[in-house]
């Protein structure tokens, strides 16, 4: 409905030149009485053409080349809205687009010929993937397929560092924990890595190696080790969850490839660095920014800025149309450095969406469940996985903005009940599927030759819904809004099952039982193809 709309304000622009020069948008009104679409346009143009808004909604209305059969009526309301109603006749033709596509349908190709990079996860190798790491993969995961389904050419890169202090206090918590198996009395550090992992990296290296590796350093066999093994239970945490990244870059690759030093260059040929204190500063002020900051310490030791500045212009010599890095809260006060450093080399920094994402909080009935990294009492992502399953853990991070701290709560995520909405919407779809089967047993089969007979209140609002999907897709990969699919497919759901209460199929007069069945195909069409954008299963049995 919203293209058909569109192509009639172009169609109208050609008269009315006004019209070429404002982004038209078209809205769904929350009151049903208020039309199917509404636009504001009129009211955007009332301080260039000096007139009464009212007077502008009727210009453009008496320009839209509107086909009755299409549009039953438009209508100013308020100060200027243009309020459209479309025919029951059309609003029911949805359905037979949804069948014609199936799993392709809100697809688009707007996009088509971009590329897009997605950075999201990049934990160093240091322990399991927790919650917190969690929710950043999962909404990460779904931000590429919205990308890809408005039409982006998609990588999924997964950042590490496996240098500097944290990887050599990993490798020195091995070696001690191998060397308590040797029987040797250690006096382990508080802020060494506590957790069994290490104990277990510790006690495949005794069982390989015996007492072999007892004069080993920290940095050698027990750091190399222990960062092979974290990395594979990585990997195999994120697959549980069927995330896979195309791409794993290494912090280390830009000292060893002299691209760090070739970024430092670059800031001082534009006088954009100073030396002070024996410590090189960037001059970030001159860029916009509060104070300048330090690049590189006096040690010689880098700061987190310039390694991502270097990586940053990395990406954009692969050419990427979109880079989108997905952080939590801590990164907040961090990044726009980095956005100013790139944009003062001459990138262009609106190419780089930052999405941060606030911290999660798991919640057991009622009940915070108490976590702390130092002393490894926190709740690993498969442990998570195996308490709730893949597709609750994936519906439930995607189902609340990311802009929101999260409470995830278990006693929700285990109940097999309409209260939990990854329950509800696989029940919606597992439950067209049986009646599908139960209905073709007698010999009735859908069609969509009929569909002007769909013309009750509750086919009407469930046809509606479905209209929506296209749109839907598109704003939440335009605007990186996951939880708008989570809520669209509850509504849908809703919908459905209102449509199924007071519209049976059984029992009707065939032809309208035939054009039932079909909208009841199209809706589990659209029902599985917005599961499948967040990463979630649509059985056919529950």
């Amino acid at each position: 409905m919203e293209e058909y709309l569109q192509s009639l304000f172009n169609e109208a622009s050609k008269k009315l030149n006004y019209l070429n020069d404002i982004k038209i948008t078209f809205d769904v009104p929350k009151i049903l009485s208020h039309g199917d679409y509404s636009s504001n346009t009129a009211m955007l143009l009332v301080k260039r053409l000096k007139k009464d808004p009212r007077q502008i909604a009727q210009e453009i209305i008496s320009a839209l080349p509107v086909d009755s059969t299409v549009i039953e009526k438009t209508e100013i309301a308020g100060p200027g809205f243009i309020n459209f109603f479309f025919t029951p006749a059309y609003i029911a033709q949805i359905t037979k687009d949804i069948l014609a596509r199936e799993d392709n349908y809100g697809r688009s190709e707007k996009y088509k010929g971009k590329s897009a990079n997605v950075e999201f996860v990049s934990a160093n190798p240091t322990g399991p993937l927790t919650v917190g790491h969690g929710r950043n993969a999962v909404f990460g995961d779904t931000i590429a397929n919205l990308l890809e389904w408005v039409g982006y050419s998609v990588d999924r890169e997964y950042y590490f560092n496996n240098a500097g202090r944290q990887m050599r206090v990993l490798g020195d918590s091995v070696r001690l924990r191998f060397l308590e198996l040797l029987g040797q009395k250690i006096d382990f550090p508080e802020d060494y890595y506590q957790g069994e992992y290490i104990k277990d990296i510790a006690k495949s290296l005794l069982d390989e190696h015996g007492d072999k590796l007892i004069e080993e350093p920290a940095e050698g066999i027990f750091k190399r080790t222990a960062e092979a093994e974290i990395f594979k239970d990585i990997k195999h945490s994120l697959e549980r969850l069927k995330i896979i990244h195309k791409i794993f870059f290494n912090e280390n690759s830009l000292y060893e490839e002299g691209k760090i030093q070739k970024t430092i260059d670059a800031f001082k040929s534009k006088n954009l660095a100073y030396e002070k204190d024996g410590a090189t500063w960037l001059k970030l002020i001159e860029l916009g920014n509060e104070q300048d900051k330090v690049i590189v310490k006096s040690t010689g030791e880098p700061t987190y800025r310039l390694p991502d500045i270097a990586y940053h212009i990395e990406k954009f010599n692969r050419g990427y149309d979109l880079m989108i890095d997905i952080f939590g809260s801590d990164h907040n006060a961090t990044y726009p450095d980095v956005l100013a450093g790139l944009k003062a080399l001459g990138y262009d920094s609106d190419k780089v969406k930052v999405l941060i994402h606030q911290f999660v909080t798991i919640m057991d009935g009622g009940e915070v469940v108490k976590m702390s990294t130092r002393k490894a009492n926190y709740i690993t992502l498969d442990q998570l996985v195996d308490e709730v399953g893949a597709d609750v853990v994936r519906y439930f991070f995607n189902m609340r903005s990311i802009t929101t701290h999260m409470n995830f709560d278990l006693l929700l995520a285990k109940k097999q009940s309409d209260e939990n909405p990854v329950f509800y919407l696989q029940y919606a779809h597992a439950r067209i599927c049986s009646i599908v089967k139960m209905i073709e047993k007698e010999n009735l089969h859908a069609s969509t030759k009929n569909l002007e007979l769909l013309s009750t209140d509750e086919e009407q609002q469930l046809l509606r819904k479905l209209h929506q999907f296209k749109n839907e897709v598109q704003l939440s990969a335009e605007f990186f809004e996951t939880h708008r699919i989570c809520t669209y497919l509850e509504e849908l759901a809703a919908a459905f099952h209102k449509f199924y209460t007071f519209c049976r199929i059984l029992g009707s007069e065939r032809k309208l039982a035939e054009a039932r069945l079909s909208l009841a195909l199209a809706t589990k069409i659209v029902l599985k193809n917005g599961l499948t954008i967040l990463g979630v299963s649509a059985p056919e049995r529950m």
